[in-house]
């Protein structure tokens, strides 16, 4: 169990509170809340400057770190409008809290460094190094940081962990992965040459290990809320699956070399007809063209609801069994290249599915 975690008072502030949590919603609020104090611990423990926080969007998560717990963050995002709105928040919260709390309240306050860069299984070790030393100025690459990820996808979960164990300098990793089924494989891109899974060497010699997209994909889901809905008789919320899987059709037979593609998330309403969950899943997305052209096989697929629920209830019993397999292979990953390893969940799985922790620290 994780106990003894630093607080963060500065999230009770009646001013200020609601800085970090401006359009936040309830699910982010716990992630980042949970995942600061986590990463303010490992700070702790081992005497980091910083922390480099991967994949950091607008900076909820460094935000905390930087004016509630006071520690030095560089932001790594690739977009630089988010980047631009990230700064324009970190301002925004500062003149509140010259506003509201004493200058002797805010001492502690580490603007967080927000730089726009991509990090890619190419992306070498060097020039990542020298990337953080000019963004916190320093006049060396005597230094030591953790890296942090909340939810870094697909393969972005193996480069950091290969960035981790490739920089001397780094000391500790966190992250919670997510997008299981993004991970490149040697049955999906065998050109490649640094795949998101398998990563430990029990696992590349093993030929039983090697898990579809369709597993990969079914681990990133929790099976609670779907189990409380079973429970109490909510099938009209469990149909969404037919929807999608009539909506699958459409794209196999249209597009097939698209199957599997992500469409927009799109919550279940009363009364919800497939044309209404079609459009606002195609909206947006590379699939916006696409036409509903056969309405009889539409109205047949979705009489199979009942069978699509039974379906997907299997796959979710076996959900956790296969998001064991990648969660253990990262951690055998680390382990073989000496590290001390540490996974748990951290999160509530209602909230977020995706909640399982990752933590190495060099031997």
């Amino acid at each position: 169990m994780l106990v003894s975690l630093p607080p963060c008072p500065l999230l009770e502030h009646r001013k200020l509170k609601h800085m970090f949590m401006k359009c936040v919603k309830p699910k982010k609020s716990h992630e980042i809340k949970r995942m600061a104090a986590i990463c303010a611990r490992s700070c702790q423990q081992t005497s980091v400057d910083f922390v480099v926080d991967f994949g950091a969007g607008v900076g909820h998560l460094a935000r905390i770190l930087a004016y509630g717990y006071g520690i030095n963050v560089c932001c790594l995002e690739m977009q630089p409008d988010l980047n631009e709105q990230a700064v324009a928040i970190d301002a925004k919260l500062e003149s509140t809290a010259a506003k509201h709390m004493e200058a002797s309240e805010t001492t502690h306050f580490k603007r967080p460094v927000h730089l726009t860069q991509r990090l890619s299984s190419d992306t070498k070790p060097v020039h990542f190094i020298e990337s953080i030393r000019e963004a916190f100025h320093l006049p060396d690459t005597d230094f030591q940081f953790g890296i942090i990820g909340l939810h870094p996808c697909g393969d972005l979960g193996a480069t950091l962990m290969r960035m981790f164990l490739n920089c001397k300098q780094a000391k500790f990793l966190n992250f919670v992965g997510c997008c299981y089924q993004k991970m490149s494989t040697r049955q999906t891109q065998p050109r490649k040459e640094l795949h998101g899974y398998p990563l430990s060497s029990r696992l590349q010699n093993d030929p039983n290990c090697q898990l579809s997209y369709e597993a990969r994909e079914i681990a990133c889901h929790a099976m609670e809320q779907y189990s409380d809905r079973l429970q109490a008789g909510q099938y009209e919320y469990l149909k969404i699956h037919s929807l999608r899987a009539a909506a699958e059709r459409i794209i196999v037979e249209q597009l097939p070399d698209l199957r599997h593609s992500a469409l927009r998330n799109v919550k279940h309403a009363p009364g919800m007809t497939f044309n209404d969950y079609f459009q606002k899943a195609i909206e947006g997305t590379r699939f916006a063209s696409l036409q509903a052209a056969n309405p009889e096989q539409i109205d047949a697929d979705l009489l199979h609801w009942r069978r699509i629920v039974c379906f997907y209830t299997v796959r979710l019993m076996l959900a956790p069994l296969v998001e064991s397999i990648i969660l253990y292979d990262r951690g055998m990953f680390l382990l073989e290249n000496g590290c001390q390893v540490n996974i748990e969940a951290i999160f509530d799985p209602r909230l977020s599915p995706r909640n399982h922790i990752t933590s190495a620290i060099k031997s």
